[in-house]
């Protein structure tokens, strides 16, 4: 079946995906309660959307489209309250972080959705360790080679999002010395990775996936698990490479912080090559595995830099763009992780001071209701 076409979008919309844990309050273990609490949540009115995720001790949730970076957040509030409300009805708690630091994988079980079951009957086992918990940030875009060439420009940042939203530092009772080994699961997938290099939608649609879906690999978009990818049913780009943050406000000013790149990308439209791909793989480990004290080398010049102060020195550009779109507390909010640490070194001084991994699920309720 050929690809959709591409809808069209207000340029710069957003709109923000969590996949959530479910926990038990006794042992802070993974529960499966999606089924419990999603037949709960639909009883009463829902702000923005809760669906089941593969297996049944997630959930995902989403906000509406989005504009500004204060309603989105206020909406991600709504959204938390509801889901506490919910789970304090089933005593089961609900909280972020990329990886739960000590649940078995073959613990966990399948969704009854076919869709999950489809995957699981493809992927064997990777589909119950994909038990990890991402943001994905949707913005809307005016047609199909916008979204190839922001998609496209956003390479060099992607380090900027592992590092900031890193929280996943422990899996299966042990640390990682990883900041986001939520990744690593991800790349097990064979069709994960960064996107082709192609920046015309009709090639993308009539060429590239055209041959992809005669191999018999892929049906549609749903099959890939780039790092971004363009979802031509939304008319968005999706940037996939988030940790789900401990704190809604977190995940909030990450979308914003999106919104306003891509801002400066529609604005500056900077040349693209191939060739800035040559260290991409290198520039996300780094980011992966030391979080904001990694170092990239930037793909056009080829200098080695601190991931933490391209983040900063990338704040500074962001200003007048952050002005127009009303993010000025988004950017504040990304400058105080820059100095505070990243949600992976919060749950490690936790750890370090309790050294129980429960204590770092303890804690991680308890900021995801919003204790400081």
């Amino acid at each position: 079946m050929p690809l959709q076409e591409f809808t069209k979008s207000e340029a710069l919309t957003m709109g923000v995906e969590l996949e959530l844990q479910l926990v038990s309050l006794s042992d802070f273990d993974l529960n499966s309660a999606s089924p419990d609490l999603l037949n709960l949540l639909q009883r009463a009115p829902f702000p923005g959307n809760v669906t089941p995720e593969i297996t049944s001790s997630m959930i995902e949730v989403c906000t509406t489209v989005q504009h500004r970076y204060e309603p989105a957040r206020a909406q991600l509030l709504a959204i938390r309250d509801a889901l506490v409300k919910g789970g304090d009805r089933l005593n089961v708690g609900v909280c972020g972080g990329g990886t739960h630091p000590f649940q078995m994988w073959s613990e966990q079980r399948i969704f009854p959705k076919p869709r999950f079951r489809e995957v699981s009957n493809l992927y064997g086992y990777l589909a119950k360790q994909f038990t990890v918990f991402g943001q994905h940030v949707h913005i809307g875009c005016r047609n199909g080679d916008e979204a190839l060439r922001l998609l496209h420009g956003l390479n060099r940042y992607v380090p900027h999002f592992v590092a900031l939203s890193a929280s996943s530092p422990f899996v299966q009772s042990t640390d990682t010395q990883f900041h986001s080994a939520r990744l690593n699961s991800v790349s097990a997938f064979p069709l994960a990775g960064r996107a082709p290099f192609v920046l015309s939608w009709e090639e993308f649609a009539n060429v590239y996936f055209t041959k992809m879906e005669r191999t018999g690999v892929v049906k549609s978009m749903k099959d890939f698990y780039w790092d971004i990818r363009p979802k031509p049913e939304y008319g968005t780009i999706e940037l996939r490479v988030c940790d789900t943050p401990l704190s809604v406000e977190h995940a909030a000013a990450l979308a914003a912080y999106l919104q306003c790149l891509c801002a400066m990308l529609l604005d500056r439209q900077p040349p693209l090559a191939e060739d800035d791909y040559l260290v991409y793989n290198y520039n996300r480990f780094q980011a992966c595995r030391f979080g904001l004290d990694g170092q990239t080398v930037h793909p056009r010049d080829l200098n080695l830099i601190s991931i933490r102060e391209d983040i900063l020195a990338t704040v500074r550009e962001l200003a007048p763009y952050a002005y127009s779109l009303s993010a000025e507390a988004a950017l504040e909010r990304i400058e105080a992780v820059i100095r505070d640490g990243n949600d992976a070194q919060r749950l490690r001084t936790v750890y370090d001071r309790s050294g129980s991994a429960e204590g770092m699920v303890q804690a991680a309720v308890g900021w995801f209701r919003g204790a400081t």
